[in-house]
């Protein structure tokens, strides 16, 4: 396993999720509370090369992009929730802690979606990333440093 060298850079302003920010997918509401963007700094995330037999793990900022190296991916990090739970037509969290946690990411090669939706730090099978070359498994969180 190696510690992966991407290029991570922070998304514009106005494509970063606010506190208790809205976000409409699939006709459900994001809602990731103020408290959990001021104690969560990033995922960890593995990217394996199914060809090569290699793994690289990367740090993602919460609200960043990742171009991995030498591939066409780019991997946006939209949300985290500590505590994933869907309530009617509302995704937010249930608290502060690592019980359900949980990351909405999108993933583009070449710039078309290959991938939107969560993975799971608990659950990594769950709602798994099908592409023939490349696997993807949230293997940890960065908290900030208090």
């Amino acid at each position: 396993m190696n510690v992966g060298h991407g290029h991570a850079e922070t998304l514009p302003n106005n494509l970063k999720l606010r506190p208790s920010h809205l976000t409409s997918i699939h006709e459900k509401q994001i809602i990731v509370p103020h408290e959990v963007l001021l104690r969560w700094k990033a995922i960890k995330l593995a990217v394996i090369d199914k060809t090569r037999g290699t793994e690289n793990i990367y740090s993602i900022p919460i609200g960043s992009r990742l171009t991995i190296p030498s591939s066409a991916l780019t991997i946006i990090l939209d949300a985290f929730l500590p505590a994933f739970t869907i309530e009617g037509t509302t995704i937010t969290t249930t608290s502060n802690e690592l019980i359900n946690p949980s990351a909405k990411l999108r993933i583009y090669e070449n710039g078309t979606p290959v991938f939107e939706g969560w993975l799971f730090l608990k659950f990594p099978n769950t709602r798994a990333v099908i592409h023939p070359k490349f696997g993807f498994s949230m293997v940890g969180v960065i908290p900030f440093n208090r």
